[in-house]
């Protein structure tokens, strides 16, 4: 947020003793802190004398001068300072002064004109008001000392004394806060009611600042709604919201915009910061997806991204959208940002997407420029290329693609996509390249027991018995699927000889949201089922449906077919354009067209619009049943990244009274669990899941005994 120059003539600490918001309490100043439940900072109570008066205003209306009862109520005013300031012209001053004067004495009524007011005889008095007013507080001390030693009697007038306790307090207010030192600046804002003024607004602004910075934002929220209750300097309100806008979150900010103001031109007086509070908003909403943003401050931001086509604007709502999985609505943003100008964030932000809609190879070259500008774009490049060579069928990559994946694979130590490397060769019938990529994850992760059975697998295409044995004899007490390797019974052994056939391999796919923050490691697991395998329908006789035409030409059945074809080669938004084409026919096509289209959305990761398009036909038990099962599966899951979860558990109670759990939702569940506070249920559920032999459940099960031995 820009600075702000206040338009604004700040009186001093002496001038401003005209009490605006009262701490309310004495004494001890770590309790003199506003209450957090009032309408304003503090209302001023039994405790405090002090009331709001602003400059200008009498606490009551004056009798007419000459009158009588006005002569005997006539207060004893020291009335040196208007003099003062007025034969100097220092207007702010002599404006503060009759006002302070009005609150002290009620019934005292203002010179009509200040310099009328008798001479100071007292010349030594007389410097000790000049030295007030060139705030040389000290010099002012050691004045009233050297005339007291000089002359015991003498007795300073309270007047001064008041107007320098207080200006003191202010310049050491104002020192603290410029010294950081928060703590200070409550402390003394609680020993001095009389600054709280909307007279000196900075003070004010400093003390709310103060409250934010020692994590009291309600608190800081009440100063600032104090100013905009009780304020009514135009320049003061705007700064105000400008101010509190940099420290205080979404939610706080919408009590304070509450308090708006309509002019008499008919425009709210905060029009003005609108667009820069609107960019705040999206991008709080940005960082945390918890934060919904009211729709009028995402239109402000489009309108803004439209009319004066900054990147950034884009990118704000790229990731709004993008952190509440509407990746649909999110990429468009980052496409226009890329256009405007490529940035990490961008191609970052565009990756994720793509890895969702499982196009990693368009995922790979986006990321690959920026790769190396954070770890969290490493991290997604990584993931993007693991994704890309774990595609099956297998895509024809380029030697040039090849070459710069394998190199950052080497340079990083990338058990992922070294592995994925291993059986991208084997699927290209290399099996002596596939046993030194999957040796060398071994050596990078000696753990990694996919490399492992990758090795095993290598071997026995190699017909390397011996080697075969060497792993076998290190896995098998630890992987029943490698200790089965080379049976004759086993998936394994497919090939004994020629290598004619491929050895069916574990295609393992990396989290397509790796970038994302995980709360605790070992929950990796639980995000790893993030799509239920779904296979697109083969349908015999299609044709070539990478040059196909508008499936909208084409009679409902020709774009069923093309729909199959395009989710055959994994092209899943183009399927459902095929099959919304499709939906025009009746009977049978209608029905596999919404079944088709409904799988293409998940396959896209729009479960959304999966749901949506299930029921635009009626479907059969079956297929009704898996469709219902996979949309919860990905709602439990995506709620379950957001934090959400008991929606999480929502979700999967819904989808276990379609169909039996899977373990792996089963050990998404027993995290959920954990993660609400039901230890008791999580124990429980991982102890069977661990029964089972799962490796998961065994690793969160000693987890969780190990932290509740940690608390005994």
């Amino acid at each position: 947020m820009k600075s702000i120059l206040m338009a604004l003539v700040l009186v001093s600490a002496g001038a401003a003793s005209v009490a605006g918001l009262s701490f309310g309490v004495s004494g001890d100043a770590a309790k003199g802190l506003p209450s957090a439940g009032g309408t304003g900072m503090l209302q001023a109570g039994k405790q405090s004398r002090v009331e709001v008066a602003q400059a200008g205003q009498g606490g009551q209306t004056p009798q007419p001068a000459g009158t009588s009862d006005a002569a005997a109520d006539k207060p004893a005013v020291d009335e040196s300072a208007l003099r003062y300031f007025a034969a100097r012209g220092d207007t702010a001053r002599l404006n503060a002064e009759i006002a302070r004067l009005r609150t002290l004495y009620p019934t005292w009524i203002p010179p009509e004109n200040p310099l009328a007011v008798p001479v100071n005889e007292d010349k030594q008095l007389e410097e000790m008001w000049a030295l007030y007013s060139r705030s040389r507080y000290a010099d002012v001390r050691a004045a009233i000392a050297r005339r007291q030693k000089e002359d015991p009697q003498w007795v300073p007038p309270a007047d001064l004394v008041d107007r320098l306790d207080v200006a003191e307090k202010r310049a050491a207010l104002v020192a603290a806060s410029n010294a950081g030192n928060s703590e200070e600046v409550v402390r003394l804002g609680a020993e001095t009611p009389s600054l709280l003024t909307c007279s000196d607004a900075d003070v004010l602004w400093r003390v709310a600042d103060a409250f934010a910075r020692t994590d009291r934002p309600q608190r800081a929220r009440d100063a600032y709604g104090y100013m905009l209750d009780n304020c009514a300097d135009a320049s003061v309100r705007l700064a105000t919201v400008q101010k509190a806008s940099t420290v205080l979150g979404y939610s706080d900010m919408q009590d304070l915009l509450a308090r708006e103001r309509k002019g008499a031109d008919g425009i709210m007086e905060f029009d003005t910061l609108r667009p820069d509070l609107a960019r705040r908003f999206v991008g709080e909403g940005a960082e945390d997806p918890k934060i919904a943003v009211a729709p009028a401050y995402l239109k402000i931001v489009e309108k803004l991204s439209t009319d004066q086509g900054l990147a950034s604007d884009a990118l704000l709502l790229g990731w709004y959208h993008l952190r509440r999985d509407e990746n649909a609505v999110a990429e468009p943003f980052f496409r226009k940002a890329r256009a405007i100008e490529d940035s990490a964030s961008a191609s970052q932000g565009l990756a994720l997407i793509l890895l969702a809609r499982k196009m990693p190879a368009e995922a790979e070259e986006a990321m690959y420029p920026w790769r190396t500008t954070s770890d969290q774009a490493m991290e997604t490049y990584l993931a993007a290329t693991a994704n890309l060579l774990a595609l099956d069928p297998p895509p024809k990559l380029d030697g040039k693609v090849l070459g710069r994946i394998a190199a950052v694979a080497i340079e990083q130590k990338h058990p992922e996509t070294g592995e994925q490397f291993g059986w991208y060769a084997l699927a290209m019938n290399q099996p002596k390249t596939a046993e030194e990529w999957f040796a060398q994850v071994l050596q990078w992760k000696a753990d990694y027991e996919p490399a492992a059975y990758g090795l095993g697998v290598a071997r026995l295409r190699l017909e390397d018995r011996a080697g075969l044995e060497a792993v076998r004899q290190a896995w098998g007490a630890r992987s029943e699927r490698i200790a089965r390797l080379g049976e004759r019974n086993a998936d394994d052994e497919v090939v004994r000889r020629g290598g004619r056939k491929a050895v069916p391999v574990e295609r393992k796919v990396v989290s397509d949201r790796v970038a994302e923050e995980r709360a605790q490691p070992v929950e990796e697991v639980a995000l790893r089922p993030q799509r239920v395998k779904r296979t697109a329908r083969r349908v015999a006789g299609v044709a070539n449906c990478r040059t196909a035409s508008d499936p909208a030409s084409l009679p409902p059945a020709g774009a069923l077919s093309l729909g199959w074809c395009l989710m055959e080669i994994n092209r899943p938004l183009e399927a459902a354009q095929a099959f919304e084409a499709a939906l025009a026919g009746g009977g049978q096509v209608r029905g596999d067209a919404a079944y088709g289209q409904s799988l293409a959305y998940l396959r896209a990761g729009l479960t959304s619009d999966a749901a949506v398009a299930a029921t635009r036909a009626k479907l059969d038990g079956r297929r009704g049943a898996e469709l219902q099962a996979a949309i919860l599966s990905d709602r439990a899951v995506s709620s379950f990244r957001a934090a959400r979860y008991r929606e999480t558990i929502v979700f999967l109670d819904q989808r276990k009274q379609v169909v039996a759990e899977p373990a792996d939702l089963m050990v998404l569940r027993a995290y959920a669990y954990k993660n609400l506070g039901l230890r008791a249920d999580a124990l429980r559920l991982f102890e069977a899941l661990g029964e089972t032999g799962r490796q998961d459940a065994i690793r969160a099960l000693a987890e969780m005994r190990d932290e509740r031995d940690r608390r005994q």
